[in-house]
């Protein structure tokens, strides 16, 4: 398929190398949200209003019975800080804004004007008023839901925002928003697994685009510096044979990327490589999970 910057066709890549794009930050995003929880492991109980208490606490004890990691070192902070919270609000905002990205893919493929992929009925309605349009409503919603995410981890910053120590009122509204965050989230993932387990590319009109010429300009380019010209003359010469319909390159778009193999290249082996270590991970991510159930820090 063709990859793009700009919006505008770029260079050759394969689909593959476009999904892992998106699974990168997922990934990210998932290590966030362990920090987030690991995070969550300080035991504020025994620090009082603000000055802990002349009574003999066994905090160390409770602490070990609750499953939290460590205890808070200053009674004060520990009223005060929201930190976690805050960690576990960006979080999702920011694996909402990346599910946005993906489902803006999604709906710029979807449009008769790319046609990349077709769209399931599970993942798209009709018109009300046109027969002919399938809409890819779960990409949009996607879209619109970082709003969500990003209002909440707004809402919750402004509320920290120069309180005094130690404890005030204003601290109660921590936990709409950090609700909201969460469910939000948890929608957003479970809406875009759907998105993706039901995407169906179209190979013919995705050959189609990937055999536009220019597309090797940069190829042709780089043949030039390797004979030993320098960057930006080899840029301008084959800029004007664009332009002049001269363009020639020595091999296809499949042949392109089969000399792209370096670490992170859209070579097909590097692809299907950097693919399985994915897997790898998310299925460590996931035992992870399985042995950090919610409430029970560390």
């Amino acid at each position: 398929m063709p990859g793009y910057t700009h919006l505008q066709r770029a260079q050759p890549v394969t689909v593959g190398h476009h999904l892992l794009a998106h699974a990168e930050p997922l990934l990210r995003d998932a290590e966030r949200f362990r920090h987030a929880y690991e995070a969550a492991g300080d035991m504020p109980l025994g620090s009082g209003a603000l000055a802990a208490t002349t009574l003999p606490l066994l905090r160390e004890a409770v602490r070990r019975e609750l499953g939290f990691e460590r205890l808070t070192s200053n009674s004060i902070d520990a009223v005060a800080d929201r930190d976690f919270a805050l960690d576990l609000a960006y979080a999702c905002a920011c694996a909402s804004i990346h599910l946005s990205r993906l489902a803006e893919d999604v709906v710029i493929w979807a449009s008769s004007e790319f046609g990349f992929v077709r769209l399931a009925d599970e993942v798209s309605t009709g018109s009300s008023l046109m027969p002919q349009k399938k809409n890819p409503d779960i990409a949009e919603l996607l879209r619109g839901r970082a709003g969500r995410s990003l209002g909440s981890l707004v809402t919750l910053a402004t509320v920290l925002k120069g309180l005094p120590l130690a404890y005030d009122r204003d601290l109660q509204e921590d936990k709409p928003a950090l609700f909201a965050a969460v469910d939000n989230a948890l929608d957003s993932l479970a809406a875009a697994a759907l998105l993706v387990q039901h995407l169906e590319f179209d190979r013919e009109r995705l050959a189609g685009a990937a055999s536009d010429p220019g597309l090797l300009a940069t190829d042709a380019a780089e043949i030039l510096v390797r004979s030993g010209v320098p960057f930006r003359k080899a840029h301008q010469t084959v800029g004007r044979q664009v332009l002049e319909g001269t363009l020639k390159v020595p091999w296809t778009a499949q042949a392109s990327l089969m000399k792209r193999d370096l670490p992170g290249a859209p070579h097909p082996g590097r692809v299907a490589a950097r693919a399985a270590a994915v897997r790898r991970e998310a299925r460590a991510l996931h035992r992870w999970t399985k042995g950090h159930p919610p409430g029970l820090p560390g």
